[in-house]
């Protein structure tokens, strides 16, 4: 089992819930985030002051999948997010040791 996790901007996430959902994710877990990438924040005037946002708003969606849908899901979450402008986002993908339902006790892939 992997998860995998999707740092995209913030007006994707729409487009990215339901590629997942047309591929058969069953769920999500999305947070909102701040960050910066190699575009190191950027520039705003507000009340004719200037100032430098350091840490852009973001949105960090996390998807636990089979190892067989990997593939999948990073192609669906690319396909979604991608605006081809700086800051797109990155996905990242790590093992899952161990996945439990706390309801019904299940483990493993009858947890997903």
């Amino acid at each position: 089992m992997k998860m995998v996790a999707a740092v995209i901007k913030p007006f994707k996430l729409d487009d990215v819930r339901e590629a997942l959902s047309e591929i058969g994710v069953s769920g999500i877990t999305v947070v909102e985030v701040k960050g910066f990438g190699r575009q190191k924040g950027h520039t705003e005037l507000y009340r004719g002051a200037e100032y430098v946002v350091d840490f852009l708003p973001k949105i960090k969606v996390e998807i636990a999948v089979d190892d067989t849908r990997v593939d999948q899901a990073i192609e669906a979450v690319s396909g979604a997010a991608q605006t081809g402008k700086i800051g797109d986002g990155k996905i990242f993908v790590y093992d899952l040791t161990q996945v439990v339902r706390i309801r019904t006790g299940e483990t493993g892939i009858e947890a997903l």
